[in-house]
């Protein structure tokens, strides 16, 4: 406002008794502010304990499979990201170390296993392909210069996506590479960097980058088949259940669109608070009719999956960048597992979002969770241990001084673990 505009405001008695009245309407409308965001604040709990639920089976143990069949094929083992793997009680601590082997650079993510072979992506942007039994390297390929996320594998072709391709017009790319060589098959630029692990599902690859892209190729040609664009960075895995991508984005929003053509299906924020939510790093994970996920903000969150409705968030008093790890917990039932950078790892219940137990790992945790059997695996980046914890209990059943994110996968006889720099490989005594 201009002084001799002010000047005219305060000359005249009326249009003083005006601004005093505003000026109150508006004091009045800050204690209102105030007062909701003492009872309300935007970082929260928040439960809707009627809403819908939809109960599911545990999965059971895959068939027995010969050897040169088993796949952990990408990030979270299933597309629903569940990261739950159904091994049976016999792959269980303690274990004896097999192997090690040392990436001699961070490795953020864990790997893949197609067969006999593990395909690790480090964050230097070298990937790896190792004897399973052994840890030795049959063949490494440099993709770019940066990457952070797990590659997907088939019976014959490996994907992995780059954050810093050192192309400066072109940061991002996918590379499909022969998983028995390493020769590349075909690999596509991209205009910004992605750290989102890649789905596959019949012939396709799903991924996101940080301009907000959402990308469907031909998982043969690279080929665009169709494209989305969010709001904001989408730093995840996209997830799918029933046709439906499910992922969130940087703007502090959760979407799911059709996995056909990208079609948006809906679109649902942090549950309606005053000031907007944080950003969501966190891979969804979908199961029992909701769609749950972390956030920046501190809460862990549930939408029902079929609406975007938020069912009930969590706060947990620090970001969560982890993925949670879902399963049927027997003593427990439904029950959903993931740590926050409060240091603090939680078992909740998946069907009114309280607490089961809580484990108090005295360490920031920034890394997902995975189970194997009846344990449930992270890692603590402040502490840099990886802990087993009993899925029904929260009791301490392993602990090793290595790793910091995503920690373990197995393929039903032994486990591999993930540590700072350095991969082992590991069986049950």
């Amino acid at each position: 406002m201009s002084a001799r505009r002010a000047r005219r405001l305060f000359t005249r008695p009326g249009r003083l008794r005006w601004i005093i009245a505003g000026g109150v309407v508006l004091l009045a409308a800050a204690a209102a502010v105030a007062v909701y965001l003492a009872r309300h604040d935007r970082a929260g709990s928040v439960y809707h304990p009627h809403a819908r639920f939809v109960p599911q089976p545990t999965p059971t143990a895959p068939p027995k499979q010969p050897e040169d069949r088993f796949s952990w094929p990408i990030y979270g083992y299933t597309k629903e990201h569940t990261r739950f793997f159904p091994a049976s009680d016999k792959v269980r601590p303690p274990f004896r170390q097999l192997w090690e082997r040392n990436a001699h650079s961070l490795l953020e993510f864990p790997p893949v296993i197609y067969a006999g072979r593990i395909y690790q992506l480090s964050d230097n942007g070298q990937l790896i392909a190792l004897n399973k039994h052994t840890g030795h390297v049959i063949w490494k390929k440099h993709l770019g210069r940066l990457s952070a996320s797990t590659p997907a594998v088939t019976s014959n072709t490996v994907y992995a996506t780059v954050l810093d391709s050192g192309h400066p017009q072109h940061p991002g790319r996918i590379v499909a590479l022969n998983s028995h060589n390493g020769q590349i098959r075909w690999l596509r630029s991209l205009p910004s960097p992605t750290e989102s692990s890649p789905l596959i599902d019949h012939g396709r690859i799903f991924f996101g980058s940080q301009n907000g892209t959402v990308y469907a190729l031909n998982d043969s040609t690279g080929k665009v088949l169709w494209t989305y664009h969010a709001s904001g960075a989408v730093k995840a895995s996209p997830t799918l259940s029933g046709g439906i991508l499910y992922f969130g984005d940087y703007s502090g929003h959760i979407q799911a669109i059709s996995a056909r053509n990208g079609r948006r299906i809906w679109s649902s924020g942090s549950g309606g608070t005053l000031l907007g939510s944080g950003t969501f790093y966190s891979t969804c994970a979908v199961y029992f009719g909701r769609v749950f996920l972390g956030n920046t903000d501190g809460r862990i969150y549930a939408y029902d999956a079929s609406t975007g409705k938020l069912d009930w968030a969590v706060q947990t008093g620090s970001y969560v960048y982890a993925s949670p790890a879902v399963t049927n917990a027997p003593g427990l039932g439904p029950t959903i597992y993931l740590g926050s950078y409060s240091g603090t790892f939680y078992a909740i219940n998946a069907r009114s979002g309280h607490v089961s137990w809580s484990f108090n790992a005295r360490g920031r945790i920034s890394g997902s969770a995975t189970i194997v059997g009846k344990i449930v695996y992270f890692a603590d980046l402040g502490e840099h241990k990886t802990y087993g914890l009993g899925i029904s209990t929260g009791r301490a059943l392993f602990e090793k001084r290595t790793g910091a994110f995503d920690p373990v996968i197995s393929d039903g006889k032994n486990i591999y673990l993930t540590g700072y720099t350095g991969l082992f490989g590991l069986a049950p005594r």
